[in-house]
């Protein structure tokens, strides 16, 4: 106090020196320091504590103590702190990750006694990465089927790691075992488990078991406060599952070429599968949509007709195998493909011709040398730079020559100068171009030069246009002729159906109509012994018997008719002529159904001989014993001249023709 205070001021006003106290084991006091506390009516203001939490790092290798934080009392006019000091050294979070303690504040002794606060203080430790990860299991297994899918997951490796999830970065590994790049461990960061994936394609066949030992350790781990080993170890066993799998082909594709027009069923090349399960089944194989070849069934590839190369130089096709179960039938869902790729080897079976149409023209006036036209030739065969075209000419009489310029073309130029339009106006060059392959090939081309008047400078005055050239295809032509096949064919049908329908309906023409014409014919007239030349009863009798015609038989047969003979009527045998004519005249009638129904009578002009009656016919008729007078033909003029000397009695000298 100072000395200048009376007695009334220290009355008043006092000053208390403040203590603290840590009520808990492994920490120290803080210091204090003094604060004036001005109470009024010498009445004492209760303190009031504010709730503290501090954190430090476990396990912390320093001097002690070592500071933790400070706490704090606030007090009515002013607060207070207090600092904590760690007096335990290498603290473990994971044996203790937090303390509470009390802290006691205490004022200096006074004029009244002292008084004193506390307050509670929640001290957490910060994790460290400290501790290495540990298996949960001393020994992993796991089985898998051959056919698993890279990447697919296999299974899980579980660990243990007491450090909080920040601090943990299990990292996992192979440490002995064969095989050990057919499978990878790949963490899982959300739940520090090690997934096991596979590499490599399996195969139960090749390897059945894969056993191996494997390590978890943490890499970012501090060894410096690492109390355990450094890293776990575990044996895993993984078993691989047999699954019933296609074929497999020894190739993952195959590449074969022969020459075009090759002779057929010669073998382009083979392909090889097998089973790669311990059935070692039978492989089939098949071409997958392709028209141009074929396989055997040991897998050799051949092609059924001639290729050529200028339809397709590659055929790019596809070769299925399958295996072949009991009773030879093909297993289900079992089937492997492979892509074969055939090149068409050229051979020199084309000749070369014009690169293009070509439409020259020349001067009438043109000069001995001058160029008309430059030409070139392609090949539909392969071009290979060691391929060199020839140009000649047919007939070396013409005004035109070839220059050859060294590079597969030539240069047509003209040989003597001056043409005659009126004479010609279009010359047809002939040209041969040939190769010079094996064996050599050449066509002739012709080449239409057109001759024109120019003017003295060269520019064409007058020229006839070129003459378009109107060509049909061969392929066009086959399909001409197939269109008018087809009609030839297609009218045939037609004749055809209306001749057999004809046939039809004379032979469904009604029996009874047939048989009522017939008995209408057996009224006898014109005397007794006309009706001795036929008998109708013989018709009559084939209609009760039925009509056949011979060409629903099929075979030659003696007409029924001439097989019945009438009875005889007065003694008399013989059919007559009348009846032979009738046999005869139905023989034609059912061996030709264009012909009219003869058996009618209606077109017979021919009577039966015996008749006393004789002919009613006029055919027959003399014109001798004719009563008829034919002068009145003279009376008719000059035309009728000729017909009144023949049927008149006295010609009339009259008559000037």
């Amino acid at each position: 106090l100072s000395k200048a205070t009376g007695p009334a001021e220290m009355a008043s006003r006092c000053f208390y020196p403040l203590f603290f106290m840590v009520l808990a084991p492994g920490f120290l006091y803080g210091d204090f320091s003094k604060s004036a506390i001005h109470a009024t009516n010498h009445k004492r203001i209760k303190r009031e504590w504010v709730w503290n939490n501090l954190h430090i790092r476990e396990n912390l290798n320093v001097t002690l103590p070592h500071h933790v934080g400070k706490v704090r009392m606030n007090l009515i006019f002013r607060s207070k702190t207090g600092t904590i000091y760690t007096a335990a050294p290498d603290m473990d979070r994971e044996k203790n990750s937090t303390y509470t303690i009390v802290v006691e504040a205490m004022d200096g002794k006074g004029l009244h006694s002292a008084e004193s606060g506390t307050a509670t203080v929640r001290i957490q430790l910060t994790d460290i990465n400290d501790n290495f990860p540990t298996f949960r299991r001393e020994s992993f297994m796991f089985q898998v089927p051959e056919n698993i899918r890279l990447g697919s997951k296999i299974g899980s490796l579980e660990v243990d790691d007491i450090d909080e999830p920040q601090n943990r970065h299990t990292k996992y590994s192979f440490v002995q075992g064969r095989n050990q790049d057919t499978f990878e461990i790949e963490p899982n960061p959300e739940t520090n488990e090690g997934i096991i994936r596979p590499k490599k394609l399996l195969d139960f066949e090749t390897i059945s078991t894969y056993s191996f030992v494997v390590e978890a350790t943490d890499a970012d781990i501090n060894y410096a406060y690492s109390r355990k080993g450094s890293k776990s170890l575990a044996s895993l066993t993984i078993k691989v599952i047999d699954i019933d799998e296609p074929p497999v082909f020894v190739q993952p594709s195959y590449t074969f070429a022969l020459k075009e027009e090759s002779v057929m069923k010669k073998s382009v090349g083979c392909v090889s599968a097998n089973d790669p399960d311990k059935a070692k089944r039978e492989i089939r194989y098949s071409v997958l949509r392709t028209k141009y070849f074929e396989i055997s069934t040991n897998g050799c590839i051949f092609a059924p007709k001639p290729l050529d190369r200028e339809e397709y130089a590659w055929h790019n096709i596809t070769v299925a195998a399958n295996e072949v179960g009991k009773n030879n039938v093909v297993v289900p869902n079992l089937e492997t493909h492979v892509p074969v790729y055939i090149k068409v080897e050229d051979i020199n079976d084309n000749a070369p011709e014009f690169a293009e149409p070509y439409d020259p023209h020349v001067c009438e006036n043109a000069a001995q040398g001058t160029v008309i036209i430059r030409i070139s030739a392609v090949d539909k065969d392969e071009m290979s730079p060691r391929v060199k075209f020839k140009y000649t000419l047919v007939s070396e009489e013409s005004n035109f020559t070839l220059v050859d310029n060294h590079d597969n073309t030539v240069n047509v130029t003209v040989k003597y100068g001056q043409f005659n339009r009126e004479l010609v106006k279009t010359h047809y060059l002939p040209i041969i171009i040939s190769d010079n392959g094996s064996p050599q090939q050449s066509s002739t081309s012709t080449l239409s030069i057109r001759i024109c008047k120019c003017d003295e400078e060269g520019n064409v005055m007058i020229c006839e246009e070129a003459a378009k050239q109107v060509g049909v295809t061969f392929e066009a032509l086959v399909a001409i002729f197939v269109c008018f096949l087809i009609i030839i064919v297609i009218m045939l049908l037609i004749a055809w159906r209306k001749r057999h329908k004809k046939d039809l309906n004379v032979l469904k023409k009604n029996v009874e109509e047939i048989h009522e014409q017939l008995v209408a014919y057996d009224e006898e007239g014109g005397g007794e012994m006309d009706t001795t030349s036929y008998d109708v009863s013989v018709l009559t009798s084939a209609c009760q018997r039925g009509i056949i015609s011979p060409r629903m038989t099929m075979e030659a047969k003696p007409c029924v008719y001439s097989q019945v003979q009438k009875t005889p009527r007065n003694g008399l045998s013989h059919t007559g002529e009348m009846g032979i004519m009738i046999e005869m005249k139905k023989d034609e009638a059912d061996n030709d159904g264009d012909l009219l129904p003869y058996d009618t009578l209606h077109i017979y002009g021919y009577e039966g001989a015996e008749s006393i009656a004789e002919s009613l016919s006029s055919l027959g008729s003399g014109s001798s014993d004719s009563d008829i007078d034919y002068d009145f033909l003279n009376d008719w003029g000059p035309r009728f001249k000729m017909l009144a000397e023949i049927y008149g009695l006295e010609p009339n000298e009259d008559l000037v023709y």
